[in-house]
């Protein structure tokens, strides 16, 4: 078969693309124990047998993305193997489209494509992750952290002026809240029999959630005296927390990112700029001075 330089160059993406997925895959499946773990060593042998069939034609060795690999590695302990997945799963439709283009010139385009269809399929419903039961429980303990404290702190910065007081009515305020969030999560899924997930697990998610928000959001007191500054990061740790969680939230539950951002920024925001207001206002009508 004739090789034109551009296939060459093309196929040769494709191939490092495939030794890429290969080495991911393959050290995804040494991480997961059980039925799960060997699907994922299958499906990284196949991608191993994808780059033989490439590297046939391109008479290439090429060399794996290691960035990318150990990337997804990190994304995996931190996210869990489910997101990683999903997240491949994005890569592999772009691939299927490459190959469907590539099918008139490369023969084998056609069985790789159909490999990466089949793999799709079958890591859908793949990893059965805790984590992801507790879904519900981890949005319910987020969402009401970046809410409450969000608001409260905004409220509390201009009222109270020092950023150390004000940061630690804020850990005061959100430890309470998150063991109040942590106990009624608990109540409710234990009087709720329609229910499989655990009570004690339900309510350790909701109640972590809240802790680790209300952590990153005080952080900024404890380091800016300016307490206008202070209000600023933290504002902007909420909308990172948001980021990354509605991110998460877009991969694994695969919902649209852009609304789910949008929707969750523009609650804690206008909450906590209400919040400011009657603070700011507060303070001017009782004339307090501290």
């Amino acid at each position: 078969m004739s090789i034109t330089k551009d296939l060459r160059s093309r196929l040769f993406y494709m191939q490092k693309q495939e030794m890429t997925q290969h080495h991911i895959y393959q050290r995804l499946g040494r991480m997961t124990p059980g039925r799960n773990g060997e699907i994922l060593s299958e499906v990284a042998s196949d991608e191993f047998r994808h780059y033989m069939a490439l590297e046939k034609y391109t008479e290439k060795t090429a060399r794996p993305n290691f960035f990318l690999i150990y990337f997804y590695l990190l994304l995996a302990k931190v996210f869990g193997i489910t997101f990683v997945i999903k997240l491949m799963e994005r890569g592999e439709i772009e691939a299927e489209k490459i190959y469907d283009e590539l099918a008139e010139e490369f023969p084998e385009a056609i069985s790789i494509k159909e490999d990466e269809e089949r793999h799709e399929h079958e890591l859908i419903g793949l990893i059965d992750e805790e984590r992801l039961t507790y879904v519900s429980s981890m949005v319910l303990g987020l969402n009401d952290a970046l809410v409450e404290l969000t608001g409260a702190l905004a409220g509390l910065t201009f009222v109270l002026g020092s950023t150390i007081v004000t940061g630690t009515a804020g850990f005061i305020t959100g430890i309470s809240a998150s063991l109040s969030m942590a106990a009624s999560e608990y109540l409710s899924k234990k009087s709720d029999t329609s229910h499989t997930k655990d009570p004690i697990k339900a309510s350790i998610y909701t109640g972590l959630m809240y802790i680790s928000a209300t952590v990153i959001l005080i952080i900024p007191y404890f380091i800016f005296s300016i307490p206008a500054l202070a209000l600023a990061f933290t504002l902007f740790n909420a909308a990172l927390i948001i980021l990354v969680f509605t991110f998460y939230l877009s991969v694994v539950q695969e919902t649209s990112f852009r609304k789910s951002f949008t929707e969750m920024l523009g609650i804690s925001f206008g909450i906590a700029g209400i919040s400011f207001l009657i603070g700011i206002t507060t303070r001017l009508l009782l004339n307090i001075d501290i």
